[in-house]
């Protein structure tokens, strides 16, 4: 007697995988980057009134302190890829994790208006490198069936990161 077996069809749900909860775990702290992208990309503002009068700037240099970032963020995004096909995804995040924290640790303390702007390149580089790296490792490790739920947890990170920070700047 012949027996047949039947494939789920492509609509059909998908049991879940025994390693699901580890996977979500790991696309959480993936997604981490993004929740610093934008906590950082919006913190800034409650900041731009006490660095105006420490500094005694005009709102032209302010601004041009507060959007250089930009020029991190562009240039970690441009070499992301390169730097985690050398190293690997994970050390990548690992570099982008300590850029973040030194980059924090900076922007706190700085001596000087150029000194602020340095840090906040830094830290751009940091967003830059982390926006290329989660979403892909994020997609790396998903099984299909979750891909596209998975990969959304770096969205909800940003928009996370940047309630907080206006939490933080309202209090």
């Amino acid at each position: 007697m012949a027996s047949t077996s039947q494939a789920p069809s492509s609509g059909a749900r998908t049991a879940h995988p025994d390693h699901l909860g580890h996977v979500i775990f790991i696309a959480a702290a993936a997604a981490m980057g993004g929740f610093l992208f934008g906590y950082d990309s919006s913190v800034i503002n409650g900041a731009v009134e006490a660095i105006r009068d420490r500094y005694d700037v005009g709102s032209a240099v302010l601004a041009q302190v507060i959007a250089v970032a930009l020029i991190g963020c562009a240039i970690g995004a441009a070499t992301a890829g390169r730097i985690a096909d050398r190293i690997g995804r994970i050390r990548c995040m690992q570099i982008a994790a300590v850029l973040f924290t030194v980059s924090a640790v900076g922007s706190a303390l700085p001596f000087a208006l150029w000194d602020l702007a340095m840090w906040r390149v830094i830290g751009g580089f940091a967003i830059g490198m982390a926006s290329v790296i989660g979403p892909a490792y994020i997609a790396e490790v998903s099984p299909p069936a979750y891909r596209g739920r998975l990969g959304s947890f770096q969205q909800a990170a940003i928009v996370i990161g940047i309630a907080v920070s206006q939490l933080v700047n309202w209090g």
